[in-house]
């Protein structure tokens, strides 16, 4: 449905309305070129469960289009935003979500005397609060250390459009040419805004930019207040949308993955993010991912309110991991295919963290892998890291080893690697905010050995699987470290498969396998402390043990040496 509101000044701005009436109202104001257009994709998601508003702001889509440079004032366009908000919700507050210019004006509405107690919260997506920008600009010029300087040169570098809008008739001219658009379609806007719109928004930089950063006043608001900050975005940076807690006190901060344009190119993600933040301040409980971004400060532990995933945690470096998890404030989801040895991991990470679930899962069954991500998502929602640690040990001669235990070993120690990142860090993917996935490889993964031809294989297959995902998820804000363990004292030994050998020969050989790695007495806890440290860090190769470190050294700078060394018949 669509109809006029006439603004204070006479100007017809003409307002969207979908979805529910006399559910919450969410309020969508654009930016700088689009129209309310840019907001259909998240009216769609959000409308089955809101009254969902959008307006061409004055001087775009089908609102009226004034000609004054005075006509384009944020304290007008302030007028303009209480005007629609007095129309469509006229005895509940409604909540904001803007981007770019849209949200400039929204922040100054909302930090001056125009919505008090109109808005139940609000989210911002690339557009700062002119005044709080020009208070960042100072604070870095007042003390110029090497971090602001860095951070003021690269946003000046960053806004060099704002000085070319100031520019009499060449702003103009770019549009009517067709140069701006080539140059917006690169940043992913809108391949062909209209041209009249264009035009006359470029009269908001004219009449706004250098007055309010060049005497920049107190802004402040109690309203809940939540930033998307676009990783990519090549005109606002991080700083200076997020620096600002002292002027917001209820703060939440989130870093997503993409460019400027988010309410385009990720609908889905600005949608959640957005009803996250409005079910809570219509009060609903707090999500995980909400109390996340609204700390402020250090975090008290290192991986508050963080999910972690981990297969195979019924034991060593699985269980470790969980603890450790645990034990830095991470909610912790444990699988297995023990049902009793993961039951206890739970158990005893749920005594170090705030909470901690078991679930029985054989990662080689992809069906039950994808069944476990829909009870996952269900039940505690999308992770944060997904450690994809569950594995088996084969060792022994090529010809000894059968058909049967190459498959049984390729089920688990790749395939269900692959299960994890597919349908694990898929849903990761469609969350859009980011994340990790850790997949334990081994050292055996570039140290060639005749007695492990094929754990090495699968193992080398694993680390090859994560190099080729980091560089394909990097775009999603998802790192994949690839964890290559050396002689961790765990009970692998005791239980891998001595091919080749008679069962006597078999269990002396495990023994002998099992008294070397107690002698290393690398633990599993020093290896889940070093696995944090990889995930902290987003390492892409992370080598534990010294033998591992040395061994990846060796790999690229003496390969021959390392295949000479593989014709050593060197093992338990």
């Amino acid at each position: 449905m669509a109809r006029d509101v006439t603004a204070s000044d006479g100007v017809r701005l003409r307002v969207h309305e979908s979805g529910q009436h006399g559910a919450p109202t969410v309020l969508c104001v654009h930016g700088y070129p689009d129209d309310h257009m840019l907001w259909d994709g998240i009216a769609a998601e959000l409308a089955p469960r809101y009254h969902m508003v959008s307006y061409d702001i004055r001087g775009a889509g089908e609102s009226g289009k004034p000609r004054s440079r005075h006509a384009y004032r944020l304290d007008q366009l302030a007028r303009d935003l209480a005007t629609v908000i007095d129309a469509v919700s006229p005895d509940r507050p409604v909540h904001l979500l803007a981007h770019d210019w849209g949200a400039v004006q929204a922040w100054h509405a909302l930090t001056g005397p125009w919505l008090n107690g109109r808005v139940g919260s609000y989210t911002s997506i690339s557009g700062p609060c002119l005044d709080h920008a020009g208070h960042w600009f100072r604070a870095r010029l007042r003390r110029p250390t090497p971090r602001a300087l860095r951070e003021l040169i690269s946003q000046l570098v960053s806004s060099w459009y704002v000085t070319f809008f100031q520019l009499p008739l060449l702003p103009e001219l770019a549009w009517r040419t067709g140069l701006a658009q080539r140059a917006l379609a690169l940043t992913g806007g809108a391949a062909s805004p209209a041209v009249a719109d264009a035009v006359n928004g470029v009269q908001l930089y004219r009449a706004n930019m250098f007055p309010r950063l060049a005497k920049p006043g107190p802004r402040r608001t109690d309203v809940p207040v939540q930033v998307l900050a676009p990783q990519r975005d090549p005109f606002v940076s991080r700083s200076l949308q997020t620096d600002i807690r002292r002027w917001v006190p209820d703060l939440a901060v989130r870093e997503l993955p993409g460019g400027h344009w988010l309410p385009r190119t990720q609908p889905h993600t600005v949608a959640r993010c957005a009803s996250e933040l409005i079910d809570h301040a219509e009060g609903g409980s707090e999500g995980r991912a909400l109390r996340r971004a609204r700390r402020s400060g250090p975090r008290r532990r290192r991986f508050d309110d963080t999910l972690v995933v981990i297969t195979g945690a019924g034991s060593g470096i699985g269980r470790a991991t969980a603890l450790e998890f645990a034990e830095q404030g991470a909610e912790v989801v444990a699988t297995d295919i023990d049902q009793q040895s993961v039951e206890r991991t739970a158990q005893l990470a749920g005594t170090l963290g705030p909470t901690a679930s078991a679930y029985l899962l054989d990662v080689s069954d992809g069906g039950a892998v994808e069944k476990f991500a829909t009870l996952l998502r269900e039940e505690h929602g999308i992770p944060d890291i997904v450690i994809n640690n569950a594995g088996i040990g084969v060792a022994g001669p090529f010809f000894d080893t059968t058909v049967a235990e190459w498959e049984r070993l390729i089920d688990v120690n790749l395939w269900g690697v692959i299960h994890g990142c597919r349908v694990l860090g898929g849903l990761m993917v469609q969350g859009g905010v980011g994340g990790t996935i850790v997949n334990i490889a081994s050292a055996a993964a570039y140290l060639p050995s005749r007695a492990l031809p094929a754990y090495s294989t699968t193992k080398a297959a694993v680390l090859s699987l994560s190099q080729c995902l980091r560089g394909e998820l990097a775009e999603a804000g998802i790192g994949v470290v690839a964890i290559c363990p050396g002689f961790v004292h765990t009970n692998i030994a005791s239980s891998t498969r001595f091919v080749g050998r008679d069962a006597a020969e078999e269990r002396a050989t495990r023994q002998r396998a099992t008294e070397l790695y107690r002698r290393r007495n690398f633990t599993p806890r020093r290896a889940a402390q070093e696995i944090l440290r990889a995930v902290e860090r987003n390492t892409a190769i992370a080598p534990i043990t010294v033998e591992a470190k040395a061994g990846l050294l060796a790999a690229r700078l003496t390969p021959g040496l390392l295949r000479a060394l593989a014709r050593a018949n060197i093992g338990p």
